[in-house]
């Protein structure tokens, strides 16, 4: 079924609302939700574990994970708890949907390959060198020579910035397939088109996650400093940000449907508190 989307502009403090929502969407069903991104993460290690083209399966399975806690937050609206099927879902409606949204996942690897190649000849291939030293457990003295190589900051600027651009694009696409019905070409444009529309609201909602993240960093860490139990704080943290990014990957459907007017659930989304 193809569902009828208006791309329609929003007032910037809808970033600060999608935030809210994914929360209270996490509130209904949190140990399902954090159980889907637990699943990814950890098949998602199990993928990493194949030579050379882990990494790449791997980076193709991110537009899938968006949209598959699209659907799952769809779902808990609709009061059903979400299983992993959510992330086969998308999968398993049209053969031409299902042949745009591998198209995506192709798409995605191949640019994000090409971005770490490109970064790799901006920094001289100096990431490597110090992750190779990481690796190999080699004395302070020699990782710390290593960091100071400046080309290592022109090597991370492109990496942020080139991942950044390219997330435009895929920030909605896989949906727009899945519920729009369109194509590869027509999803990545209209996906574009829909963050520079309300680039206000992305804005705040990306600054809105940023506080946040390293607020709650903040304070665990100096919790923990003050008690002198500083060697909890790395579990405690990883904790906290499973949960953070449950509810960041909740938060995606509210931006989709604000963006594109669908299916939106009057009770959440006319709440402008």
């Amino acid at each position: 079924m193809t569902m009828q989307l208006h791309l329609q502009q929003v007032p910037a403090r809808n970033g600060r609302l999608w935030i809210r929502h994914g929360f209270k969407v996490f509130q209904r069903q949190p140990l399902a939700l954090a159980s889907l991104l637990g699943l990814f993460l950890f098949a998602a290690f199990l993928v990493l574990l194949l030579p050379t083209v882990g990494v790449l399966l791997m980076m193709a399975s991110l537009p899938l994970l968006s949209l598959g806690f699209m659907l799952a937050t769809h779902l808990v609206l609709q009061k059903k708890t979400p299983t992993a099927g959510v992330f086969i879902a998308p999968l398993k409606l049209t053969a031409e949907r299902r042949r745009s949204q591998l198209l995506l996942c192709l798409g995605y690897a191949a640019a994000w390959l090409l971005i770490g190649l490109l970064a790799d000849w901006v920094d001289g291939g100096s990431t490597r060198d110090l992750q190779k030293l990481f690796a190999d457990n080699a004395d302070a003295d020699a990782i710390a020579r290593a960091a100071m190589d400046p080309r290592l900051f022109w090597g991370l600027a492109t990496r942020l910035g080139l991942m950044g651009l390219l997330s435009v694009p895929y920030w909605h696409a896989p949906a727009l397939v899945h519920w729009g019905g369109q194509g590869v070409a027509q999803a990545l444009f209209s996906s574009t088109l829909a963050l520079w529309r309300n680039k206000a609201a992305f804005a705040l909602n990306t600054l809105l996650w940023a506080g946040l993240l390293m607020g709650v960093s903040g304070v665990i860490s100096l919790l923990f400093s003050l008690f002198g139990l500083t060697q909890f704080a790395p579990m405690v943290l990883m904790a906290v940000s499973l949960i953070l990014s449950t509810v960041f990957y909740a938060s995606l459907y509210f931006s989709f449907v604000d963006c594109f007017m669908f299916g939106a659930p009057p009770s959440l989304l006319d709440d402008q508190a």
